[in-house]
């Protein structure tokens, strides 16, 4: 039997983090930098929202090859729209982190693929000009 080195097991997980963790976030929007005047005024924040899915065909077992759709739209204007006005908004940035799906996807073994309980977070950042 072939004996796996220390060396070669760090390299293989380091390379799975990679793989894994490279997927979980997603930029909804991100405008190209602008130079922000002294009288811009920075709006941030961050929020815990569902981002599960479901089959379109939920049948068990079957919808495991079936593509799901989301059951909670997450739109990057709605976040900013906390900001204030959007013709008011430069540099703005917001982005969804599904890091948190990978340890959830035992809700879609245990629904036999019908359903996928997601916890994601919503990041967003703009400067707000007077």
């Amino acid at each position: 039997m072939k004996h796996i080195s220390q060396r070669s097991k760090l390299s293989l997980l380091t390379l799975a983090a990679i793989f894994v963790l490279s997927g979980c976030s997603q930029s909804l929007i991100k405008d190209d930098t602008h130079v922000a005047s002294t009288d811009t005024t920075e709006c941030s924040g961050s929020e815990w929202v569902d981002d599960s899915s479901l089959a379109v065909l939920p049948i068990p077992v079957v919808a495991f090859f079936m593509p799901h759709t989301d059951l909670n739209d997450i739109k990057g204007d709605d976040y900013l729209k906390r900001c204030g006005e959007s013709n008011k908004l430069v540099n703005r940035e917001v982005s969804v982190g599904r890091a948190l799906c990978f340890p959830t996807a035992l809700t879609r073994v245990v629904t036999l693929g019908i359903w996928q309980w997601c916890p994601a977070r919503v990041s967003w950042e703009a400067d707000v000009q007077p």
